[in-house]
């Protein structure tokens, strides 16, 4: 039996929306965030080293790393389902925004979530200014041209195919719906865009993604 290792508002919900689509039968065991640090608990150091989610065991395998774990699943019954013909220009793009999601679009995003609990963070009065300098700069000079690069990419693939990888919905979707999410709630992602923001709006209305939220539980990125 399939097993996800599920954290609440994590990557792990990329996990539970694609045997959904699949159609694969699943358990999910839930971990909670620390309310106050919002890291993973220690319990999910007992499946896998690293403790962090997603985690899926398969009886005796136990896989880490969404990209993995997507190119298990989908190659898991042999028939390659979610995925364009090998050999053909869409295989190319499913595996660039397989790698790309996580490879490139999510650092400038994990910058920009670290750099800002620095701003927000308590600190000596004396302190203060020199710390918002030095995020204000980064900020500035680096991770806002990124994102700011990046969506504009991401906006012009989608303008010649409704999907990342071609005219069909493929696992690549659903690698890409995280930073894209994220993007929405934290890096100014919005109607600006309206490729990438119909985007998600087409993923959240997909009957696999519902039920994958009926079992994940609430998941604040998709709103």
């Amino acid at each position: 039996m399939l097993v996800v290792h599920h954290l609440n508002n994590s990557r792990s919900q990329r996990v539970l929306w694609l045997l959904e689509e699949l159609g694969l039968d699943y358990e999910v065991r839930h971990y909670q965030r620390d309310p106050k640090t919002m890291r993973a608990p220690l319990e999910l150091r007992e499946v896998h080293p690293l403790g962090k989610s997603p985690v899926v065991t398969d009886g005796a395998t136990v896989l880490a790393e969404t990209g993995a774990i997507i190119d298990y699943l989908v190659n898991r019954d042999g028939e390659r389902r979610l995925t364009p013909e090998p050999g053909s220009a869409d295989h190319l793009r499913f595996v660039y925004f397989m790698h790309y999601a996580e490879g490139s679009a999510m650092p400038p995003l994990l910058m920009k979530l670290v750099f800002d609990k620095i701003a927000a963070a308590p600190v000596p009065f004396f302190v203060k200014p020199v710390v918002k300098g030095i995020v204000a700069k980064v900020s500035a000079d680096f991770i806002t041209p990124q994102l700011k690069n990046h969506l504009d990419f991401l906006e012009a693939e989608l303008a010649d195919r409704p999907w990342f990888a071609g005219q069909e919905f493929s696992a690549a979707d659903v690698q890409m719906s995280f930073p894209l999410e994220a993007a929405a709630q934290r890096a100014g992602l919005d109607e600006s865009r309206p490729r990438l923001m119909d985007f998600l709006r087409r993923i959240h209305a997909r009957p696999a993604y519902r039920r994958a939220l009926e079992r994940g539980g609430p998941y604040a990125f998709a709103k």
